[in-house]
Order: structure tokens, then sequence, then C-alpha cells
């Protein structure tokens, strides 16, 4: 993708699993919170790593209905309600990530909740992507 650079700091070391920053030119697409429920509007598991492989296949969705793919993700949020739970499905949550958005070159924020909304849900996420401008 043009027009989306990585920002890092020549001196830092490079972060496992997310950018320091982006810098991206184009359209911007924004997704709201995605937690992990299906077409139906149900929770598919109450294990926290499925729940984030379907918030993401989510947030592949609602990207491709705004003409966006996941190469375009500029920027990203999650809403844990366990980090003991995140972390212990790190490998899990990883593979889901390789799988559904490829590689780890958005910023990303990850953010321990008392709960959200949903009673069910362990995870939210939400998205920024940066459509690239056409030449």
């Amino acid at each position: 993708m043009t027009g989306k650079q990585i920002l890092q700091p020549p001196s830092w070391p490079r972060p496992r699993g997310y950018a320091n920053g982006v810098s991206a030119r184009g359209r911007m697409v924004f997704v709201a919170g995605m937690i992990g429920w299906n077409e139906e509007g149900h929770v598919v598991s109450d294990d926290l790593a499925q729940q984030a492989r379907q918030a993401l296949a989510n947030v592949v969705a609602v990207l491709a209905a705004g003409g966006a793919r996941p190469e375009h993700i500029v920027r990203m949020t999650w809403y844990v309600t366990s980090k003991r739970e995140y972390v212990a499905a790190y490998p899990a949550i990883g593979r889901a990530f390789r799988d559904l958005i490829g590689s780890y070159d958005a910023a990303m924020t990850a953010v321990e909740v008392t709960a959200l909304i949903e009673d069910r849900a362990k995870v939210e996420i939400e998205a920024t992507a940066v459509v690239p401008d056409q030449p």
C-alpha cells in the first residue's frame, strides 16, 4: 500500500505486535467497537481468543463495506475485560490477527476495562483505516 509510513524513532527497539506510530494519506474509514458476535448478534464463545477472532472478522467485514482492506488499518484500540486472560491468549490472538489482518503495522493500544456494554463480551476492537488516494 502506498501512502502509509511506519513511524519508528531510530534509537527505539521495534515493538512486537504493533507500530509506535503510522502516517498515512487518503480516505479515512472508521470502524466502531466490534465484539465477538456473529451476524445474528450472538456472542460466539466465552473464550476471549475466539471472541477476538470474531471481533477481528467483524472489523474486516466493516472495512470491506467501506471499500477498505486490513492492510489499510492505521490504528486499533482493544478493550479487554481481563489483562491476565488477554496475555494468556496472546498465541491464539496472534494467529487470528495474522490470519485476518496480516501485518502488525498499525498503531495499537490495549486497555483493561471493568466491563463492556454487552455482558458476555470480553474484548472490543475499534479501528481506523486510511485507503490511499488514487493517483
